[in-house]
């Protein structure tokens, strides 16, 4: 992984959010709805993961489309809230890190954050931030911990929060910390990935990013994947307590 030159502080805050999945699993719920335009509580999910950027001060986000890109594209358009929003398409899957690899171009800074387009972390996006530059860390991965880990995977750290082990989903049930699906990057460590291929951030890249300069940030915040049906059912409620703790 290398290094990322500068990381000014004055340079705008960008994100990608990761928007082109088919989620087959929620087929029986959406039919052949994209998932991350499908309303829930009122709006279309990627409205509440935009307003968390918006309201962390991001000036630009790229949205890695791809299952029904012109779709997300009409519903969203071109700003959210003053926020630029701009479109990297694949027109075959890529994986996750083969899409934020192709979105490179469109980031101008060193540092960004990169969000999963199907969950939601209650984290703080500034705090993340500040702790990824304290630490000098090419990755951060933000973390949440739940009572089971068996259907998310586990992930293991240093008592200094140094990211150490990916354990697989159902290996290892109980509680503990999970990949919250917001990350802190820099560019320097998206580059060392080969462009134009086919590669799964989760599976391929993480991995071999441990022991440099990949740390992880324990978030208390609260978390939802809206993968599957019932925790997709789940969401409406979900965000309507986030609402009664933060009127």
């Amino acid at each position: 992984m290398t290094g990322s030159g500068g990381r000014g502080s004055d340079r705008a805050m960008e994100a990608m959010i990761l928007a082109g999945g088919m989620g087959t699993r929620l087929r029986p719920v959406l039919g052949e709805k994209q998932k991350v335009i499908a309303e829930i509580d009122g709006r279309p999910f990627l409205g509440h993961l935009l307003d968390r950027l918006a309201d962390a001060g991001a000036e630009r986000t790229v949205l890695c489309t791809g299952f029904k890109a012109d779709d997300v594209e009409s519903v969203l358009g071109m700003e959210h809230r003053g926020m630029s929003l701009l479109y990297s398409r694949e027109e075959a899957p890529m994986g996750t890190g083969g899409a934020v690899r192709k979105a490179l171009d469109e980031i101008h800074g060193e540092t960004f954050f990169v969000l999963n387009g199907d969950s939601f972390c209650d984290v703080n996006l500034r705090a993340l931030l500040e702790h990824h530059r304290m630490r000098e860390a090419q990755a951060t991965l933000t973390l949440v911990r739940v009572s089971d880990t068996a259907r998310f995977g586990r992930v293991e750290q240093s008592a200094q929060g140094a990211i150490m082990a990916f354990v697989e989903k159902g290996v290892s049930a109980g509680p503990g910390w999970i990949n919250a699906g917001v990350y802190c990057l820099e560019r320097g460590a998206v580059l060392g990935l080969p462009p134009g291929c086919v590669l799964s951030l989760e599976r391929e890249v993480f991995p071999t990013w441990i022991g440099r300069g990949f740390h992880g940030y324990c978030c208390d915040g609260g978390f939802l994947d809206i993968g599957t049906p019932e925790s997709h059912a789940a969401a409406a409620g979900f965000f309507a307590g986030l609402r009664s703790e933060n009127p």
